[in-house]
């Protein structure tokens, strides 16, 4: 069957694009990994209506609420490669046997994080090692609490992060914080630590401090980093959309609505945007799936104008 559009990505943003398309009643097939980025948090905070949800109910609910409708569809596995084909695109499941055509395309595939390699920071992740200040730290309840050091927005985060904890700054020799710098960390009570931390310790996934390479402990109950990302799935480079970079890593370049530079594509979540959380990625999602049926409107127009004449 020819679907008026693909989804590849059935997360937050994917099932939003994909909600808005089969409220138009347009046949629309998402597919999906099981692979959210959230898996690894517990609960899920600051969604309007539903604050401190794990992450998987809110998925659970939306993909039941999506196939409630008949034109829509969800196929559980991975997307091996996409080819352009007569009537739009050709996608391959990656085991091989099975092949879906549509008409246009949306990648929601998300992005995986890039963890710094710190002995007890892995095992931590999403717990009391966490990316977003406002997905984790009213929970965290004030105390000690750490940021670490990855780049240029380490600084910032660390200003944020005093609203909610008292912070230290492990600036890992890669954040060379200015004079300026020095001050505004001050006046928020930031204390700046250089020496490098050697691992996390705590009985996990709780943790209760870190042990420094010069042998020093420094008790903090959680530790906020911005993570570095990667795309979750070559498809997009594979399909020649453009790149645009990032505090955080590339992202998929689009318009205000979705619309990559690929004719007939579209990207949304947080492959394609920054800050990330789920009301952006479901806020993406919903702009790229208006567009998209934007575009259908269009072409069916278009094809109605041909076939008069």
């Amino acid at each position: 069957m020819l679907y008026d559009a693909i989804i590849v990505g059935g997360s937050f943003a994917g099932l939003s694009a994909a909600l808005q398309l089969a409220r138009a009643r347009r046949n629309v097939l998402v597919i999906d990994a099981g692979m959210p980025r959230n898996r690894f948090a517990s609960e899920s905070h600051g969604v309007l209506g539903h604050d401190g949800k794990p992450g998987s109910e809110l998925l659970a609910t939306a993909r039941a609420q999506l196939l409630a409708y008949p034109t829509a569809k969800i196929f559980s596995g991975r997307v091996s490669r996409v080819d352009t084909g007569e009537a739009g695109f050709v996608v391959e499941a990656e085991d091989g046997a099975r092949w879906f055509t549509g008409r246009r395309l949306l990648l929601a595939t998300g992005v995986s994080d890039v963890l710094p390699d710190i002995p007890g920071l892995r095992e931590r992740w999403g717990q009391t090692v966490v990316h977003c200040p406002y997905c984790h730290g009213y929970e965290i309840g004030g105390g000690a609490v750490g940021v670490l050091g990855t780049g240029p927005m380490s600084v910032h985060q660390a200003l944020m992060f005093a609203d909610w904890g008292e912070v230290t700054l492990f600036t890992q020799g890669v954040v060379d914080v200015s004079a300026e710098e020095r001050v505004q960390l001050a006046a928020r009570k930031v204390r700046v630590e250089p020496s490098l931390i050697a691992e996390l310790q705590g009985e996990m996934p709780a943790l209760e401090g870190v042990l420094l390479q010069d042998g020093r402990r420094v008790a903090i109950k959680a530790l906020l980093l911005g993570t570095q990302v990667r795309m979750a799935s070559p498809l997009a480079e594979a399909l020649g959309c453009a790149f645009d970079d990032s505090p955080f890593g590339p992202i998929v370049r689009i318009d205000a609505w979705g619309a990559t530079s690929v004719d007939g594509v579209y990207a949304a979540g947080d492959m394609a945007r920054v800050p990330h959380s789920i009301t952006f990625a479901t806020a993406s999602g919903v702009a790229a799936g208006v567009r998209l049926h934007s575009s259908l409107i269009t072409e069916d127009a278009q094809r109605g104008e041909t076939a008069a004449a």
